[in-house]
């Protein structure tokens, strides 16, 4: 008899679920079955590199190669990207859109990631904690209004909000950066929200 191949859906136990937003680490657990690397084609294996695809939820989004290709393509280009944004303002834009769309998971990964790179931990706490209300300085305040007003559906962003970035410094690339991260992640919440769930590590 061949080996028999155990599934990766199940149901997250009530006390494995996050009672909040929170900057540790989260597992995710899928509601679709992934593809196991051993059965990825020639089209998912290059997708499925390095340790980002051993996970599940790259290993399902693999399941359609040409979506996780381009998705894969803009994530590098928002966070990576040479000129325009910081980094750590590119990821305190992905944390507000998924403090906005309430996925915990993809808020833990980027409020970590905030965290680390403009070394105010206990600020990006308070946005986990008090949602995107919260006040904490002038030029973050700017950047958590306006990325929040473009998560909403439909977007609410105004000039005002644009005019007070510009007159913080924000230029042309700067600005263009947050459109893409908070249209980026709001369509990444969207994935993780409908496919699976977060799960706190046992």
């Amino acid at each position: 008899m061949g080996e028999q191949v155990v599934g990766e859906v199940r149901s997250v136990e009530t006390a494995r679920r996050p009672k909040g937003f929170t900057q540790e680490q989260l597992d995710w657990v899928p509601w679709v079955e992934p593809i196991r690397l051993d059965d990825a084609d020639e089209l998912q294996k290059p997708l499925l590199e390095g340790d980002r695809g051993v996970g599940p939820y790259f290993r399902l989004l693999a399941r359609n190669p040409e979506v996780l290709a381009h998705r894969s393509a803009n994530d590098k280009e928002i966070f990576y990207g040479r000129e325009g944004l910081t980094r750590a303002e590119r990821e305190l834009a992905a944390t507000v859109t998924s403090r906005h769309n309430g996925c915990e998971y993809c808020a833990s990964v980027h409020s970590r990631f905030t965290s680390a790179l403009s070394k105010r931990p206990n600020d990006v706490q308070r946005l986990l904690d008090e949602g995107n209300e919260v006040r904490i300085d002038e030029r973050w305040d700017a950047v958590i209004d306006f990325v929040d007003a473009l998560a909403a559906n439909p977007p609410r962003a105004t000039d005002e909000q644009l005019n007070r970035l510009r007159q913080l410094g924000f230029g042309a690339d700067e600005l263009h950066d947050l459109v893409l991260s908070a249209a980026s992640f709001s369509w990444a919440n969207r994935l993780m929200l409908t496919l699976g769930e977060p799960e706190v590590p046992a």
